[in-house]
């Protein structure tokens, strides 16, 4: 059971080039009997050399970084090798004890990074059953135990709405649980007794940064814990000092190793300075070539990450797909989604028709589709599903190339553009039932056939596309979300299209199998009658299919309700 006695948090002061971020709590905690450390202090200016207890992807580089994670889908933890006694043995009163550190947050990305990192106080060194979202510490089923024993400091840049996390960029004071008993923005004061101005810091700077931790505990093993999701992140510990029964010991900034460089060393001003100006004119020569080749080569320049390695399929030039699309000509547009353009095209060497979709990188939510798409469809297959054959990155554009489906989208079908003899849709029944019964098994091999269950998110028409034979095949995984099997999916933003959002999705925003099943079912309402799940009268007022259906079922008048293109058979 543990008991916060008091909180001041967040008082710090800027260092040079570093930051510190310092927290002052006081706390009891009643945790199991474990031997004791040495004499209750330590100090680290680095790590080379060290006798620490590493786990999962943590390591010590050749610099002396602890390096807990660097890459996608890390998991790291870093433990001082023995158990520090937090009671006295004669008597069984709680000691103080106090930590400082220099850490730093490093992402491949400027404004996002993923998932966060901790200092904890906990019972145990094995944390072989924690799950990456937990940020190694806990899991969904030991999540908020009084039997846990777990103290952390956080500093979390993932907002999780399932925590109630406050923004992406806070500090959080955790006991037993993920969800904080008090948290803040992440920044200091001023060091100046007589300021009362708060100055904010972003935890994915690249900077490094001094956090100082003053506690009472129990007794347990005190360590960092970091994890990553799709996002490429390093999180670093440059500096450590524990002492019990006092403040722990300065850490000397200039002892430190040097953080890895995230981009380009800068370049040097002493040859402008010092370049002889008789040569002035062939350099302005060689720029003018040089701005050309350039140019031409920055035409079909492409980005390339370290998630790609893992996750990649086949990947495709940007200039193959350019004359593909012949220059992404307006003649060539299939159509316009949620995120993207998408386009037809030829491979210029298999001359194999495609279909392209043209995803814009302004924003970090068309990022996290385009990865997300990448991440499930790329390693999925399924004859009711549209294989996606690879994709491209080029500056500000996100690009996935899939197999052509020559009949287009089943929403052309029931609403053409243009109508026919009568204005009805030109399929049968028999046409009807076949692309429901391929888009029900292809939800079957999503929901249970494959080795992670992939919740679709967004079933509905203008996703099913048809083949040359006309069989329906899902496609459009940009809100796709996959998990294990056997575990809860953790997803809880409200994500989807009106009309097909099952009622608990809208309660409790958390999307699951059978929230797919739901819109699969107003799929089968929408195919069966030729209306759309949502429409407006001439007064402007909204129908539901659902209810529509529903209110003929009670009058006994179903039949009604179906599509009178042709007799059903």
């Amino acid at each position: 059971m543990c008991t916060p006695r008091a909180a001041n948090m967040f008082e710090t002061k800027p260092m040079s080039s570093f930051f510190l971020l310092s927290t002052i709590l006081s706390f009891l905690l009643n945790l199991a009997d474990v031997v004791a450390s040495d004499d209750g202090q330590f100090i680290y200016h680095g790590f080379s050399g060290v006798n620490l207890t590493l786990d999962g992807n943590a390591k010590v580089t050749a610099d002396g970084l602890l390096e807990l994670t660097n890459d996608t889908i890390n998991l790291g933890h870093a433990f001082y090798p023995t158990p520090q006694n937090f009671r006295k043995l004669h008597d069984g009163t709680v000691q103080s004890f106090s930590v400082t550190f220099v850490f730093a947050i490093l992402s491949v990305h400027d404004d996002i990074s993923a998932d966060g990192m901790a200092f904890f106080v906990a019972p145990t060194k094995n944390l072989s059953n924690t799950w990456a979202q937990y940020i190694g510490l806990l899991n969904s089923r030991n999540d908020g135990n009084t039997s846990n024993h777990m103290f952390a400091v956080e500093l979390d840049t993932t907002q999780n709405d399932e925590f109630r996390d406050m923004d992406n960029n806070h500090v959080g004071i955790n006991i037993n649980s993920l969800t904080s008993l008090q948290a803040h923005h992440t920044g200091y004061y001023a060091d100046d007794k007589r300021s009362t101005v708060f100055h904010n810091l972003s935890l994915i700077s690249g900077k490094a940064m001094h956090a100082d931790v003053l506690s009472t505990t129990g007794q347990s093993y005190v360590g960092f814990s970091a994890t990553t999701g799709a996002i490429s992140t390093r999180h670093c510990v440059l500096g450590w000092s524990f002492a019990m029964n006092g403040p722990a010991a300065a850490i000397d900034i200039s002892k430190l190793p040097k953080l890895p460089r995230l981009g380009p060393k800068p370049r040097s001003k002493v040859l402008d300075i010092t370049l002889p100006i008789a040569t002035a004119a062939s350099v302005l020569v060689a720029g003018i070539v040089v701005a050309l080749l350039v140019q031409r080569r920055l035409r079909y320049m492409e980005l390339r990450e370290d998630w790609e390695v893992d996750f990649g399929p086949h990947r495709f030039s940007f200039k193959d797909l350019f004359h593909a699309t012949q220059g992404f000509k307006k003649k060539n547009l299939l159509g316009v989604g949620g995120f993207g353009k998408v386009y037809q095209g030829v491979l210029p060497r298999s001359k194999a028709q495609v279909a392209v979709k043209r995803v814009s990188h302004e924003s970090t939510q068309g990022v996290k589709e385009f990865i997300a798409e990448i991440v499930t469809i790329g390693r999925l297959r399924h004859r009711n599903l549209v294989p996606l054959l690879g994709y491209c990155r080029r500056k500000g554009e996100l690009l996935l190339v899939y197999d052509y489906m020559p009949n287009g989208s089943l929403n052309n079908y029931l609403y053409p553009d243009h109508e026919g003899d009568d204005g009805k849709p030109s399929l049968n029944w028999a046409q009807r039932f076949h692309v429901i019964k391929g888009v029900a098994f292809g939800l079957l091999y999503l929901h249970e056939k494959w080795d992670k269950v992939v919740i679709h998110r967004d079933v509905k028409p203008n996703n099913v596309l048809l083949d040359a034979e006309m069989n329906g095949r899902l496609g459009d995984f940009g809100l796709s979300r996959l998990y294990d099997h056997g575990t809860d999916p953790q997803t809880t933003h409200m994500v989807g299209t009106m009309g097909y959002l099952a009622p608990e999705l809208i309660r409790t925003g958390r999307a699951s199998t059978c929230t797919d099943v739901f819109a699969f079912g107003i799929f089968l309402l929408e195919v069966t009658c030729g209306q759309r799940p949502i429409k407006r009268d001439l007064e402007g007022n909204q129908h539901s299919l659902f209810d529509w259906v529903l209110e003929h079922l009670h009058h006994g008048s179903l039949a009604e309700a179906v599509d009178t293109y042709e007799t059903p058979m």
